[in-house]
């Protein structure tokens, strides 16, 4: 059972778990009363009190509780249903409608062990909701809970994305050591199974590749025309953020690209070991070739075999087929050499 099923299980409405912030001090956890008493008071809250609200989407009752009592915008309840899953943010009332691409809590390197986060932010709230536990919003959740003081939802949002770009270094960096370990096996010529993993690790560097790639682009378009209660530090930061998330999305790229090259390589070293095993096999058979000849000529069951009544016939025959044995060996290797 993965942590935050073990530890953060959601109630009957879905919700996992909620915090109110008021700037000066670290989160303060809610229940589920508190934060219905909250949201029914949501537009007069202080400019410095924001809640955050996260939840599970398995859970059936979870979209009918944020119809009733969240104020969403119709357009965050539509992208729950959207096929596509690849990242975007755009504006709809004032609100931001967030898709983000995550890996899950037990990542184990396969592919399909991604999953998507939808957020929901506005002035004084941030809405986030999941089908499976995710690796960034737990490691938010524990900067909440380690007492960490954020000062408005767009902090809580860059966090997210920080911890996200975070999550996405760690697995090219555990890529990069495995791709190291099957170039050193390639050195040593001790390849195994490892071009299977390359494959693994190539389909899953694709997959992140495709659903990430478009998150710089929509956070810099978010940046050119912000929310009016956006604050200025909020920008600069995001746009720090989404810098480095940039640079993450290229060293995945360029780790691509060198699992390709690698691919390369190691179908041309097993080509070359298939060439050589087929030249020996091919050696071995013309080397035979005059012993299995005579020996079928010899075995006919007809008269006129040569020195069938010579006392010294075999040693005749075991001659002429060693010297042709020997003929044939050196115009193999002649032709090896020549190549």
């Amino acid at each position: 059972m993965n942590k935050e099923r073990l530890h953060y299980g959601s109630d009957q409405s879905g919700l996992i778990c909620a915090y109110l912030f008021t700037g000066q001090e670290a989160g303060k956890a809610l229940r589920g009363d508190e934060v219905l008493q909250y949201l029914d008071q949501a537009q007069s809250l202080a400019p410095t009190h924001f809640i955050w609200l996260h939840f599970n989407l398995a859970n059936a009752s979870t979209e009918k509780w944020l119809r009733e009592h969240s104020q969403s915008p119709e357009e965050f309840y539509e992208s729950l249903h959207q096929g596509s899953r690849s990242t975007r943010i755009e504006h709809a009332d004032q609100h931001l409608i967030a898709i983000v691409n995550d890996v899950l809590h037990d990542f184990s390197f396969d592919p399909s062990e991604i999953a998507t986060l939808w957020l929901n932010v506005s002035r004084n709230m941030m809405i986030s909701t999941r089908r499976k536990p995710l690796k960034s919003v737990d490691h938010l959740r524990n900067a909440v809970n380690a007492g960490e003081i954020f000062h408005s939802p767009m902090e809580l949002l860059t966090h997210l994305l920080r911890d996200q770009a975070d999550v996405l270094t760690g697995i090219v960096r555990d890529a990069t050591t495995k791709i190291d370990e099957v170039e050193d096996h390639l050195l040593a010529e001790r390849l195994s199974r490892k071009r299977a993993n390359l494959g693994e690790l190539r389909r899953l560097l694709v997959r992140l590749q495709r659903l990430l790639a478009p998150e710089p682009a929509a956070l810099f378009r978010l940046l050119q025309k912000p929310p009016a209660w956006m604050a200025d530090n909020d920008v600069h930061e995001l746009r720090q953020s989404t810098e480095e998330f940039s640079v993450v999305l290229s060293d995945m790229a360029s780790l691509q690209e060198r699992i390709k090259l690698l691919q390369e390589e190691i179908a041309a070293h097993v080509g070359e070991q298939n060439n050589r095993s087929l030249f020996v096999l091919t050696i071995v058979t013309v080397l035979a070739l005059p012993i299995n000849i005579t020996a079928g000529l010899m075995g006919m069951n007809v008269g006129g075999i040569p020195w069938a009544q010579d006392e010294n016939g075999f040693w005749i025959v075991v001659a002429l087929i060693s010297l042709i044995t020997a003929i044939a060996a050196w115009v193999a290797r002649h032709f090896k050499n020549k190549d």
